[in-house]
């Protein structure tokens, strides 16, 4: 803004720099999807240790899946995982198999359905009842209102109410006090209590029951229309009306119609930005995913939001034997897992699990799967090191594992790293360590730009900073003051970056290199609305094979 002048004498005019600073954005925000035992549903939610988790997700839980001696909710040990090794903010989407994943699930019915089976044939088993989805408890308030727990899951059923009439204005007969309260279902103790005073029935009071619970209630909300006050006394749950419903599968995760709606993966469309997903497995009977599937989609969304996602191995693996695994590798999954996704490099799977304590089983020593282990290690590595620093070697210590199932030396470490599996291993007195760092694309075969980790997840890094930083350019003139500003604001981040050790090179230029200018940007560039930024850097690869050479010296004669 220029200074009018208007008498004689010295005026002092502010002059912008036309420094648009760009900062880096965050590297290790893990998004975790799958089961819990409360908490929104399809809605991500950001914690900042485990106890945020456990507060609105319940925690972990000695419940098993079928049959299996496997967590229901591996989620929640996931999650439990990833702050212990040095994670410090997950987003949580949880995912319940409510009745319309559960009609999309379902095998269309068999072709000839009305023909009169034959005499002679077996009259065929009766199909067994589909499970029922998963519900909110209820609460009748008398008949004048219904509540309902917050969410899905068998935890309503411990929820009760209490009313009195003790108000501000005992006259005004729309007026009521409520307080809800959860119970431990085992020792019958208070685990939370709500109270709410003055509520009303009338919808034109501040103190609406209906959209006050909505906004102030951790525990329940009001279903269905207010008739009115309820009387004083004391309400429970219908029992047996809320209800976890079945696992969780492939429906809820990335099925069909759930990126329309912003469902399972495709909620994260909702948070600001995410950079590690890990699906935490789900399947019987050692708690797996859907691996190819999980690649397909989960890989083909970390593309689009510039995130890299953490695969655990199918149980098929967990074999004494590692020449086996690796055998059930190349004979079953290497071609699936290459063909299910146009970007691998977007991935990185790690072999073999872990065995740790499940302090929901009397800390009996069990076998886990290691996502939100490496999802711990790779933050924990990140604000160490940076996100340029492979999360592996030494350092990289798995905390609160046993031991592993399968024991991996230095001979079948060479036969998984070349087919871009990464290893865990342990060491004397080191511990159990990841000894990896590989991409889904980083067999030697594939001779792919992105065959390491560290190399994907940094240039992820980049295009998220750079995207970020440089939207102050939309709609600016498309000239050389422009380009001069951008090859001032980029450089300065970039610079930075080098200082930190975070390219090649010993130098600048050799490090990395900012363009835009005319040659970039074209006259019919300019007159379509277009500025390239072409930027250039040389990744640090880590150093995965160390050669020593050693000689001995000859006897000399000293001179």
């Amino acid at each position: 803004m220029s200074v009018t002048v208007s008498y004689p004498g010295v005026y002092v005019e502010e002059i912008p720099s036309g420094v648009h600073t760009i900062t880096g954005v965050a590297t290790s925000i893990t998004a975790f999807v799958g089961g819990a035992q409360r908490g929104p549903v399809n809605d991500p939610v950001s914690v900042f240790s485990f106890g945020d988790f456990d507060r609105t997700f319940g925690g972990m839980t000695a419940d098993l899946l079928p049959g299996t001696t496997v967590p229901l909710y591996s989620m929640a040990f996931a999650v439990n995982d990833f702050f212990l090794n040095g994670g410090s903010q997950a987003v949580i989407v949880r995912v319940v198999a409510d009745a319309a994943s559960l009609a999309a699930a379902a095998p269309a019915a068999p072709a000839g359905k009305g023909a009169a089976p034959a005499a002679d044939a077996a009259a065929p088993a009766p199909a067994a009842p589909a499970p029922s989805a998963a519900a909110a408890a209820q609460i009748p308030v008398g008949a004048a209102l219904t509540l309902a727990a917050s969410s899905p899951g068998s935890w309503g059923n411990n929820l009760s109410a209490t009313v009195d009439l003790k108000t501000r204005d005992q006259t005004n007969k729309n007026l009521f006090n409520l307080t809800v309260t959860e119970k431990d279902p085992v020792t019958g103790q208070t685990v939370t209590t709500e109270t709410f005073f003055n509520l009303s029935a009338a919808a034109q009071d501040p103190t609406y029951v209906v959209s006050y619970l909505a906004s102030n209630s951790q525990l329940v909300v009001v279903n269905g229309a207010v008739q009115g006050a309820p009387t004083a006394g004391s309400y429970t749950a219908t029992a047996g009306s809320g209800n976890d419903g079945p696992p969780v599968t492939d429906a809820q995760i990335f099925g069909s119609n759930l990126q329309a709606n912003k469902q399972g993966i495709y909620a994260l469309d909702k948070t600001d930005i995410f950079n590690l997903l890990v699906i935490p497995p789900y399947k019987s009977p050692m708690a797996n995913t859907d691996v190819a599937s999980l690649i397909e989609n989960c890989v083909a969304y970390c593309q689009q939001q510039r995130a890299f996602l953490l695969v655990d191995p199918p149980d098929t693996w967990d074999n004494s034997n590692p020449s086996l695994a690796l055998t059930n590798f190349i004979e079953n999954d290497f071609g699936t897992f290459h063909s299910a996704s146009d970007a691998p490099s977007y991935a990185a799977i790690f072999y073999p699990r872990l065995q740790k304590p499940n302090p929901m089983m009397g800390n009996q020593i069990q076998v886990f799967p290691s996502s939100g282990t490496i999802a711990g290690i790779c933050a924990r590595t990140d604000g160490q090191r940076g996100v340029w620093k492979a999360p592996a070697g030494i350092d990289a210590t798995l905390a609160g594992v046993t031991g592993l199932t399968v024991s991996l030396n230095d001979g079948d470490n060479g036969l998984f790293n070349p087919l871009g599996i990464n290893c865990l291993r342990t060491f004397p007195i080191i511990g159990s360590i990841v000894w990896g760092s590989r991409t889904l694309d980083g067999a030697d075969v594939m001779a792919s730009d992105y065959k390491y980790i560290p190399v994907r997840r940094f240039t992820l890094f980049l295009e998220s900073s750079l995207y970020r930083g440089t939207q102050w350019c939309v709609f600016e003139p498309n000239d050389e003051p422009l380009w001069s500003q951008i090859r001032l604001n980029v450089g300065s981040f970039m610079q930075t970056l080098f200082l930190q050790g975070a390219f090649q090179g010993g130098s600048a230029s050799q490090a990395y290199f900012v363009k835009c200018d005319s040659e970039s940007t074209t006259q019919t560039d300019i007159n379509n609305g277009i500025v390239n930024i072409v930027v250039g850097f040389a990744p640090l690869k880590p150093a995965e094979f160390v050669v020593l050479q050693i000689q001995q010296m000859a006897g000399q004669t000293q001179s």
